[in-house]
């Protein structure tokens, strides 16, 4: 009985709005920033170096390169300061923690582009979409 209420407790807090990302993925993070009274919304964009955690306390690691210095920032998953998540470009690694990144500069730090199935998906919805649209336009 207390395992069903733990289990609906956790499961009204996790977030389901955020897209699907890997570990090599270039994100940008849409971080709410509360100063005095205003609160905005900054973006933070690097890679995904690792992920750790599951359910409510899932995070993940975000690092980018700023005047030559690398900055890693940590976020909490299904976190109400996060305003959102887009993936920029997917990454193809082989392995679940990129800390060797943190040695590296310039362009050895470059990881090779993939795009993810659901990517794929979408984008062949689109194309699949626009091509009726140019068969009746080029019939007209």
């Amino acid at each position: 009985m207390s395992q069903e209420l733990i289990r609906k407790a956790v499961a009204s807090k996790m977030r389901k709005d955020l897209p699907e990302f890997h570990i090599g993925d270039t994100v940008n993070v849409l971080v709410k920033i509360v100063e005095g009274d205003k609160e905005r919304v900054q973006g933070f964009s690097g890679v995904v170096i690792g992920r750790r955690g599951g359910s409510t306390s899932e995070t993940f690691t975000v690092r980018r390169i700023v005047n030559n210095e690398g900055v890693e920032r940590t976020f909490p998953v299904h976190s109400p300061r996060i305003a959102g998540i887009e993936v920029i470009r997917g990454g193809g690694v082989r392995r679940a923690k990129l800390y060797f990144l943190r040695q590296r500069v310039g362009k050895a730090t470059r990881l090779k582009d993939t795009v993810h199935k659901e990517a794929k998906a979408s984008a062949t919805k689109e194309t699949s979409a626009a091509e009726p649209a140019k068969a009746g336009q080029a019939s007209s």
